[in-house]
């Protein structure tokens, strides 16, 4: 059973035996039939992975890791709020008739500021510290620019990232104020940790730790039927991941340098509800 897996299964049935419903309060999320999307939550749930001992992604159902991977990397590298610069429609929702999803994400990301040592937006000034200054205490990427929010179609989900070098490895710390489990949990976590290597590999460095937090971490009533099933199933063992090695630039990377060996997993579960 890979690790991941396991802490998944541990973390929904967690959120289901002993977390707090949402019945009774007003909610923002909607069904497609305009009922109230209540949930069950946990407030606060920390989750560590080991980059150098598995990849995670979960193997109780797929996780399409180059959807994932093109998400990350419209966010990270292209710097793009806008979802034709995207191979996907999980954006679509929340974009405008010209495509944009506002002032946010990539667009947080791609903003130059003024520091000492020149000038940087925030994906360049980490690659900057790490190359120069890894052993700092501040390397820290933060998409949540309150100035900005009003412009956003949706506030920042995953909305930081603080990095750590600890002797040759690459720590990192994802902050997350609201994720819906079922639908975005290993996603997310897949994405990051593929973040995560491609940092470490441009900056000869090792892969550490993952480690997530999420504040609102919430399972939809409607979802709970299909995490009852889901943790039950079978777990396989974690993939290989495999990087191209000759990708030494940040920006050089394509979803086609990274591939899974061995991935084997359950089936797809179809027709996840998703709130809106």
């Amino acid at each position: 059973m890979s690790k991941a897996d396991n802490i998944f299964i541990s973390m929904c049935r967690d959120i289901i035996d002993h977390g707090f419903s949402s019945e009774g309060e007003k909610v923002r999320a909607k069904w497609e039939d305009g009922t109230p999307a209540h949930t069950i939550k946990k407030f606060a749930v920390v989750n560590r992975y080991n980059l150098a001992d598995e990849f995670p992604i979960l193997t109780l159902r797929p996780t399409n890791l180059k959807a994932a991977i093109d998400e990350m990397l419209w966010i990270w590298q292209k710097k793009s709020n806008n979802i034709k610069d995207l191979n996907s429609h999980i954006w679509d929702s929340w974009a405008n008739e010209e495509g944009s999803i506002g002032k946010a994400y990539g667009y947080q990301l791609g903003i130059k500021h003024k520091y000492p040592e020149g000038e940087f937006d925030q994906v360049d000034r980490v690659i900057f510290d790490l190359k120069h200054n890894p052993y700092s205490r501040r390397i820290i990427v933060n998409m949540y620019n309150h100035h900005d929010l009003h412009e956003m179609n949706l506030y920042p989900c995953a909305y930081s990232m603080t990095f750590n070098v600890t002797d040759t490895k690459l720590n990192a710390i994802l902050n997350q104020r609201s994720q819906d489990i079922l639908v975005a949990n290993n996603w997310n976590v897949a994405q990051y940790a593929i973040l995560v290597h491609m940092l470490a590999q441009v900056n000869r460095l090792e892969v550490g730790e993952l480690v997530h937090v999420i504040a609102d971490a919430h399972i939809y009533d409607r979802h709970i039927p299909l995490i009852e099933e889901l943790i039950r199933r079978k777990s396989y063992s974690a993939p290989r991941l495999i990087i191209n090695p000759d990708v030494q630039n940040f920006y050089d990377f394509k979803v086609s340098d990274f591939r899974l060996e061995g991935y084997q997993s359950g089936a797809q579960i179809k027709k996840i509800p998703v709130a809106v």
